[in-house]
């Protein structure tokens, strides 16, 4: 089983927090770790976001104006080594690619990490490219280029999972923290489609699928074949001599049947489960949660009132696309029903593919 640092890359708005504060009861093993990588995304020298461009205070106020992905990487790998406790970081995975299908390209301040030797914090250090070649050229075991800003040997270094949640759902919340009233207290003042995830999560599932990050599966119309695993997914659940297994919530699922959902993802993680893990109570987690959702005011405040993660009483209604286009209609205006759905639909198939790899309980 693997022990290193677990790594939940998901996109906004999928229950991630929620999901999060679930691994906060746990600070007798996990030391948890939120959103680190959006330092760099927004507000750093190699910042990828437009959101900020033109906004210097904003990035010198958020007191992250020279944080690098290698500050973030090194750090997150430094404290991986220097403590029994293991870390549990979730992230959006579009911090770490491009966005609009950009091309990537290495972080300049990680185009020296070391390709062919050292581990850990030492993985922050050399040369690579981002197609997960090594200096000399020596192919990868990838045929598919990285799509992200982060070396292949670095990702290497954590345990992926996956959360995702139907951009029906996703896409409204993360519109409404973008308009008023809710964006002045998120400081998001427009919305941008860019920053839906779907695409980039897709993209990054897919190509530590094929380097053997995760494990090495073959889908065939969606579906799997050659075997399969407990989760749905055929093939070697260990991924050859890197990989391990496959594993991906999804929200509704979480929502509904959260004890299963919890109990399973444990499972492929490593991590023993217990039913205390669903709630949350006491004051000195709520302090941890507090402190560690601040720097993104008004994204999280649900997560923080929250004080247990319970099934729903009934299973969430799927509405007809009219009935849907109505709802958003009445809430965000002629103009914001017509971007969200947009948004909806453009990005429902990545979710949709995900979905077929996601956990059954």
């Amino acid at each position: 089983m693997s022990s290193k640092p677990i790594f939940v890359a998901t996109h906004p708005r999928a229950c991630s927090t929620a999901f999060e504060r679930v691994f906060m009861t746990r600070p007798d093993i996990l030391q948890c770790i939120h959103e680190p990588f959006g330092d760099a995304f927004y507000f750093g020298p190699e910042r990828l976001s437009d959101r900020y461009e033109e906004d210097e205070e904003a990035r010198m106020k958020s007191g992250f104006a020279n944080t690098t992905y290698k500050d973030v990487a090194t750090t997150l790998l430094q404290l991986a080594e220097s403590q029994d406790k293991r870390l549990f970081i979730k992230d959006i995975a579009h911090y770490l690619v491009p966005p609009n299908q950009r091309p990537a390209t290495i972080a300049p301040s990680l185009s020296h990490v070391e390709a062919n030797t050292g581990t850990g914090a030492a993985a922050a250090n050399g040369t690579a490219h981002a197609d997960g070649t090594a200096a000399n050229g020596t192919p990868s075991s990838s045929t598919t280029t990285n799509p992200t800003v982060m070396p292949l040997r670095l990702l290497r270094q954590f345990h992926f999972t996956f959360l995702i949640r139907h951009p029906r759902r996703a896409i409204p919340s993360y519109y409404r923290c973008t308009i008023p009233p809710l964006s002045a207290q998120t400081g998001f003042h427009n919305f941008m489609p860019s920053e839906a995830g779907y695409d980039e999560l897709r993209r990054l599932f897919d190509y530590l699928l094929q380097a053997g990050v995760i494990g090495q599966q073959q889908q065939q119309n969606g579906a799997a074949v050659n075997g399969s695993s407990s989760n749905g997914v055929n093939g070697n659940a260990n991924g050859g001599d890197h990989g391990v297994k496959v594993t991906v919530v999804d929200a509704d699922d979480l929502l509904d049947k959260p004890a299963a959902v919890i109990r399973a993802f444990c499972e492929d993680v490593g991590i023993d489960y217990h039913d205390g893990m669903l709630k949350w109570e006491d004051e000195e987690g709520q302090s941890r949660a507090v402190d560690a959702f601040k720097k993104w005011d008004g994204f999280h405040e649900d997560a923080i009132a929250s004080t247990e993660l319970r099934p729903r009483a009934h299973p969430k209604k799927i509405p007809t696309e009219e009935e849907e286009d109505e709802e958003w209609r009445k809430k965000y205006g002629e103009e914001g029903q017509r971007v969200i759905r947009q948004c909806v639909n453009a990005n429902a198939a990545d979710y949709e593919y995900l979905k077929a790899f996601a956990v059954k309980v």
